[in-house]
């Protein structure tokens, strides 16, 4: 985790002071990226203090199973939800919010039922037909000035068809999905920080690769919680696609530290690293490369229970409040 260390202290070197939505000030600098080999640098979990192990899982495992609640998150081992669905003010008096605990369409929904619409004339009757093909079906028959026009919806599951993508069409540059749906913003409790997944598979090593994109990073408490669950992510992925989890790319846009995490921060720099875990899945969950059988419904039939860290070793824990 030097890499992750190093950032930090060139934000504390050279950053600059911004206000934000939350009212406490950051230290940030635009721009940002780490690479990691995770075949010889191991799992990139902190070990300059204790990692919420049990709360990254439980939020993945909330996110593929598309969950939009904070009490489904709860319930998973995470509560890193409960104030921004309930003590955020704005989300408080949005009208989008469906009561205690609602989140809106976060994460994992954008990742598992993108809500999808095509609006075709009326009169463009192959252009319906192979939307039907497809899997879209007709919700409405309208008029848009003047011109008769077909509503179509689908869910569409991005995480599913880059699966789908990496087993069938493996020399794909197409294979990502993202969480940035301009149409849900105003109606979610917090818009997605890491918003753009890139999958990379290596047919002739059987290497799979993932970039990632955050737009916004705090790396007190985000930086760290979020290596570890999309290189979690990655394992799984590869995992059910046959693949090995190789290179994992984390790009920040706006990469900050939160004035009240400063001394946390400060603490951390003074310990020193310790030798990276493995990240090890259940062997219930099945390898593709060994069984040569494809079985996606594994995205929403693991438990946080399949996922453990061998080997971990770290400085004691340090805490820091979260700004919403």
């Amino acid at each position: 985790m030097k890499q992750y260390l190093d950032l930090v202290k060139t934000v504390i070197e050279s950053g600059s002071w911004q206000d934000n939505r939350t009212g406490v000030r950051t230290l940030r600098i635009p721009g940002a990226m780490m690479r990691m080999d995770l075949q010889k640098d191991g799992f990139p979990a902190v070990t300059t203090k204790k990692l919420a192990f049990k709360s990254v899982i439980g939020e993945l495992v909330g996110f593929l199973r598309g969950s939009r609640n904070a009490a489904e998150f709860r319930a998973l081992g995470c509560k890193v939800w409960d104030q921004n669905a309930n003590e955020n003010a704005q989300w408080l008096a949005n009208p989008y919010r469906m009561g205690e605990d609602d989140l809106g369409p976060v994460y994992g929904v954008q990742w598992r039922a993108w809500p999808g619409y095509k609006l075709l004339e009326a009169t463009q009757s192959a252009q319906i037909e192979d939307a039907l093909r497809q899997g879209w079906r007709q919700v409405a028959a309208l008029q848009d000035e003047g011109v008769g026009k077909v509503l179509m919806y689908k869910a569409i599951d991005q995480l599913r068809e880059c699966l789908d993508a990496v087993v069938h069409n493996p020399n794909s540059r197409r294979i990502l999905f993202h969480g940035w749906n301009c149409a849900d913003l105003d109606s979610m409790a917090l818009p997605p920080c890491h918003l753009l997944y890139h999958f990379l598979p290596d047919v002739a090593s059987k290497e799979i690769s993932l970039c990632l994109y955050v737009r916004s990073n705090d790396l007190g408490l985000g930086t760290p919680f979020n290596l570890a669950e999309c290189a979690a992510l990655l394992h799984l992925v590869a995992r059910l696609t046959g693949y090995t989890p190789r290179w994992f790319t984390y790009f920040i846009g706006d990469a900050h530290i939160y004035e009240t995490h400063m001394d946390m921060l400060r603490e951390q720099l003074t310990r020193e690293p310790l030798p990276a875990p493995r990240l090890v899945i259940s062997e219930r969950v099945p390898a593709f490369a060994a069984t040569g059988k494809y079985e996606p419904e594994w995205l929403e039939q693991i438990e946080p229970s399949d996922f453990a860290l061998e080997g971990y070793q770290h400085h004691p824990p340090l805490t820091a409040p979260m700004a919403v």
